[in-house]
């Protein structure tokens, strides 16, 4: 079985990046980033594997290009 995740920033400060994202185009869950550390914080205290690869996506991108991105996808 399939899994697409969805994630937009909602917000860019300097101590931390914030992240609306859920499964099916639903935008249900906040992810937190600090972007000093990359210490990351899920709303609701579920890591699951949704939270998981959508994370990993994320902070993969800001390794790539040094920013983080508006939006991003986890389909598999």
């Amino acid at each position: 079985m399939g899994m697409m995740v969805t994630a937009r920033r909602v917000e860019a400060a300097a101590d931390e990046i914030r992240y609306e994202f859920g499964l099916g185009g639903k935008f249900d869950r906040i992810l937190t980033i600090d972007p000093r550390t990359l210490g990351t914080q899920i709303d609701d205290g579920d890591v699951d594997s949704a939270a998981g690869a959508i994370t990993a996506k994320i902070v993969k991108a800001w390794r790539s290009s040094g920013e983080f991105p508006t939006r991003m996808l986890f389909a598999s």
